[in-house]
């Protein structure tokens, strides 16, 4: 089971064990710690595991911000948005060895670091 079934299916539990923020930023730091290993160890395999989840990362969250309940700021949904196309993409070009990983981890770590300021 990957990280992100695993939080999947502890979201889905309905544990009450921290907030939406807290769990996205575990979800998050998962898959990020996932993607520097793989560079880290040049590891091909590893690699395309750890974008495969990032990927999923993040049309799950395109999907969360376009549904109709979000309630985050318009301006943020947007830029969100944006960021969540881009790192699709430029996941794309990775599995295609035309890029590097690393553009993925730092837009993730950017994430964490807002999410963390929200949970502090």
């Amino acid at each position: 089971m990957s990280f992100l079934s695993a939080a999947d299916a502890f979201r889905d539990a309905n544990s009450g064990i921290g907030t939406y923020r807290e769990i996205e930023y575990k979800v998050i730091a998962g898959i990020t710690r996932e993607l520097q290993t793989a560079i880290r160890q040049d590891d091909r395999l590893l690699l395309v595991k750890a974008i495969d989840a990032n990927n999923r990362l993040w049309s799950r969250f395109q999907d969360d911000l376009l549904a109709a309940g979000n309630r985050l700021p318009q301006d943020l949904k947007i830029s969100l948005l944006s960021l969540a196309r881009f790192s699709l993409r430029h996941g794309s070009l990775v599995f295609d060895g035309v890029a590097d990983a690393d553009v993925l981890v730092d837009i993730n770590l950017a994430i964490m670091k807002g999410l963390r300021g929200n949970l502090e």
